[in-house]
């Protein structure tokens, strides 16, 4: 079972296997449309789509933030055609190291299935490496995926907000380093953090080369956050909607650290009551 990242070479291997799921997630915020666009030119053989707005979230409403938890029903149906059960191995993957398809990653292990992996280096890795690609869209398949909710790995923004005192808390803010400051704010109406969050952004898990760091570099990261032993503290993160900081928690999945959990509603959704504290430039 693969459930944080996969080497290149491992889902080449197995890239004809009946009893593995490859979804492209390539998504950009800028262009909703994008990633569809690119995925009909050519992706990973097998291949299925998933579309960070119209799969993996629902619309915005009052009150949340702006990429809201989707319809379970939803989803459940979109991974029964996708073919997905209790004995497969998903591997989902992007075109920026994972900062979109870990947000699948996390909705796939909050349903209950861990058999879910991260392809290292994303797309862009794979075709500079020549591996292969296609223009065949895949059938969808006539399978029954069995939800088992886990609400423990997520967190509200009521819940995050009595926990914004512990001491065991590590609160991590996933976004870019100008926009945890508040220097520049260019998606969410309001700039700042929350109060206590330490800062990570989600792309300082990857190497110059576009892949993972390793687990030793990782580990002198997370150490460095938390100012102990990361086994310690009950990990939190968050970004502006609860996307690109998934992949901080593959990170932390990669390295053996199984507990952590997201704000999904994250920066947006803090911001929409104006009763909770935010910490400005």
């Amino acid at each position: 079972m693969f459930d944080s990242i996969i080497h290149p070479d491992t889902l080449e291997k197995h890239i004809n296997d009946p009893d593995w799921v490859i979804i492209d997630c390539r998504f950009e915020l800028s262009d909703p449309s994008w990633g569809k666009k690119m995925y009909l030119e050519d992706h990973i053989p097998n291949a299925f789509f998933a579309d960070l707005d119209l799969d993996l979230s629902s619309p915005k409403r009052p009150g949340t933030g702006r990429h809201p938890l989707p319809d379970i029903t939803h989803l459940v149906n979109k991974f029964s055609c996708w073919g997905i059960t209790e004995k497969t191995q998903v591997i989902v993957y992007d075109h920026m190291s994972g900062a979109f398809s870990a947000r699948l990653w996390c909705l796939l292990r909050y349903l209950g299935h861990n058999n879910v992996a991260v392809l290292d280096g994303g797309c862009t890795a794979w075709k500079n490496e020549n591996r292969p690609i296609s223009k065949t869209i895949p059938s969808f398949k006539n399978t029954t995926f069995t939800p088992n909710i886990h609400p423990e790995l997520f967190v509200t923004a009521r819940e995050l907000e009595q926990k914004l005192n512990n001491s065991n808390l590590l609160l991590i803010d996933s976004r870019a380093d100008k926009r945890y400051k508040g220097i520049e704010e260019p998606i969410d109406r309001i700039a700042g953090h929350i109060p206590h969050a330490v800062n990570h952004f989600h792309q300082d898990n990857i190497n110059e080369e576009g892949y993972f760091k390793s687990d030793q570099e990782l580990r002198v990261i997370f150490n460095k956050l938390s100012k102990q032993d990361i086994n310690s503290k009950e990990i939190i993160v968050y970004c502006g909607s609860g996307v690109t900081s998934c992949l901080n928690l593959v990170a932390l999945q990669k390295i053996g650290f199984k507990n952590g959990k997201l704000f999904l509603g994250s920066w947006s959704e803090w911001i929409e009551d104006p009763s909770r504290p935010i910490i400005k430039p």
